[in-house]
């Protein structure tokens, strides 16, 4: 199976983890008007699912490293596999709170706040099963990054016009959310070998290990899902009926915001084995920067704030990029 062979490598891994996980929200925003997010959730998971088949059956079953990908899965472990299953239950549950953020709150609120305190909670829970990295320079980064998380709080707080109600459902459900995803990536680094290049029996390599995890992710929306439908956070139910009636088109932009995101999980898988469980999800949860890119300078979520507002926008990016900074060089100290 292909794996990298170098951290700068594994960096620019995450790097790319970072755009996609960053970015593939915007594909609900570009789906046909009024398109539920619990019925565009249907077709990214497929699009999830099917980038780790595609990965698997390409770069997961080339080169001498490692196993390949069919012959990982079937020497794979009861423990491994629901391990990893789990892992996928737990991260949907997660992003479904997410997408839902989203919808109630904008992207520069859902991002900085759920996957700001996931960040947090990731790096902590993965350094201290696998402790690799400068503990004092991994753990400042998260630091900034919890500063961050507070200075885009401040920001979403001084918007004018919003809904008490609606605000505060937004802000509850991504602390939900980043609960959840802080533990989700632990499940699947524990199915996994560390070392991709000495496979060792009953665990599974990144191919496998991403793929199990996307079955897990499809199979629980099955049950979290349909009750999300018929009991929505936000607007009236809605039914596998509604979920046929739209278009190709449509179903398209769900499948490719899967696709999108599948291909950050899968690199940042592969680059766990150079960076470390710890140091790669933490790089790729700058997705939280990407995001709140998109949501204040393209999608003008913050256009109604009040002056002085900007401020505190910058200041938390600032806060991001330096954080991020001291995670990519905890690796090399």
């Amino acid at each position: 199976m292909f794996v990298l062979e170098s951290y700068p490598w594994a960096v620019v891994f995450c790097v790319i983890t970072m755009l996609c996980w960053g970015s593939w929200a915007n594909t609900q925003k570009l789906a046909r008007k009024g398109w539920r997010f619990e019925l565009f959730y249907w077709d990214y998971t497929i699009g999830v699912l099917l980038l780790t088949v595609i990965l698997g059956l390409t770069l997961g079953s080339s080169g001498a490293v490692g196993r390949s990908f069919i012959p990982d899965l079937q020497q794979a472990s009861h423990s491994s596999i629901y391990s990893a299953l789990l892992g996928g239950a737990i991260f949907n549950l997660a992003n479904i709170l997410l997408v839902a953020a989203i919808d109630i709150a904008g992207m520069s609120v859902a991002f900085p706040v759920g996957i700001g305190l996931a960040l947090v909670l990731g790096v902590l829970v993965n350094y201290r099963a696998n402790p690799v990295g400068n503990a004092t320079l991994l753990f400042a980064g998260v630091l900034l990054i919890v500063l961050a998380i507070i200075l885009d709080a401040t920001a979403y707080r001084r918007l004018a016009g919003g809904a008490a109600g609606v605000s505060t459902k937004g802000l509850v459900l991504s602390v939900a959310c980043g609960i959840l995803m802080g533990f989700f990536y632990r499940f699947v680094a524990a199915s996994m070998y560390p070392d991709f290049g000495q496979p060792e029996t009953g665990k599974m390599g990144p191919y496998a290990a991403v793929f199990v995890f996307a079955v897990g992710i499809f199979l629980s929306n099955f049950v979290l899902n349909t009750f999300i439908m018929r009991k929505p956070f936000v607007g009236t139910p809605v039914t596998f009926g509604d979920y046929f009636k739209g278009g190709f088109t449509t179903h398209l932009t769900g499948i490719l915001g899967g696709l999108i995101w599948g291909i950050g999980m899968s690199f940042n898988i592969i680059a766990s084995g150079r960076a470390g469980f710890a140091i790669s999800y933490g790089l790729g949860q700058g997705a939280t920067m990407i995001a709140a890119f998109w949501g204040v300078f393209i999608w003008k979520e913050f256009r109604t704030a009040p002056a002085g507002t900007t401020k505190l926008i910058g200041a938390m990016f600032a806060c991001f990029l330096i954080g991020l900074a001291l995670i990519i060089v905890a690796r090399l100290s």
